[in-house]
């Protein structure tokens, strides 16, 4: 038996230390994932704040005239997540080598805005104010998490986006001819949002938006402690 060169265990850890204290925290901001678009499709009408796919297809029946869906709700939400995509791509171009610093700053921000969401929830009486101020924040918040994501490019673990990975369960299983890899993490990503978006509706639908709201900063109040723990851990 030969035994594992230098190089080849530096390569080693370099990997598992690049990946290892990541994807349970993806896993979690999946979960929030579910839990703001819970918010966004059942109390603020048929918008998501994260599935832009979702809005694009929206968008185009609001033109068509079908009821229940908003040009302006769509254009305002797919607006904001740009707006937080974009403010995520500089802040991951202004630090490239250090991956846990960015994504402590991110999950603050993410933080700020959705604790501002939920201020807007509680403390505002304007219903049009309220759904357009949720929006704007939670899409913005969303759009911070999908450039973290892309950024930090962990593999099944986007945070939004399952159609890929469900897709690699089917394409890269055994019965496909493939090797199945990642095939629990898949799964999981796809429990981790079915979570959410449970939770999320259990509580709209019975407790209040603010309830989740709650809940979501509880979760990203986790996230921003853990990823300042990697942060300092990868200084």
């Amino acid at each position: 038996m030969v035994a594992p060169s230098p190089t080849a265990e530096l390569i080693g850890a370099a990997k598992d230390d690049r990946e290892g204290s990541l994807p349970p925290l993806l896993f979690v901001l999946t979960v929030v994932t579910g839990l703001v678009d819970a918010v966004s499709y059942l109390a603020l009408g048929h918008v998501f704040v994260a599935n832009m796919t979702g809005n694009v297809v929206f968008l185009g029946f609001a033109v068509a005239g079908a009821a229940g869906f908003s040009i302006p709700a769509s254009l305002v939400a797919i607006a904001a997540f740009l707006a937080g995509a974009l403010a995520g791509g500089r802040l991951g171009s202004s630090m490239p080598q250090h991956r846990g610093r960015f994504f402590a700053i991110a999950t603050l921000g993410k933080l700020g805005l959705v604790g501002a969401a939920l201020v807007v929830a509680v403390a505002v009486t304007d219903a049009d104010f309220v759904r357009y101020g949720l929006i704007v924040l939670l899409a913005l918040a969303m759009g911070l998490q999908n450039a973290a994501a892309r950024f930090l490019a962990v593999p099944d673990l986007t945070t939004t986006v399952l159609t890929l990975t469900i897709t690699g369960l089917a394409a890269d299983s055994t019965l496909a001819g493939g090797t199945n890899p990642r095939a629990g993490r898949r799964m999981l990503a796809a429990g981790a949002m079915f979570l959410g978006a449970a939770v999320g509706a259990f509580l709209v639908l019975h407790v209040g938006v603010s309830a989740v709201l709650a809940l979501t900063l509880a979760l990203l109040g986790f996230t921003a402690i853990a990823a300042y723990r990697v942060w300092l851990r990868t200084a």
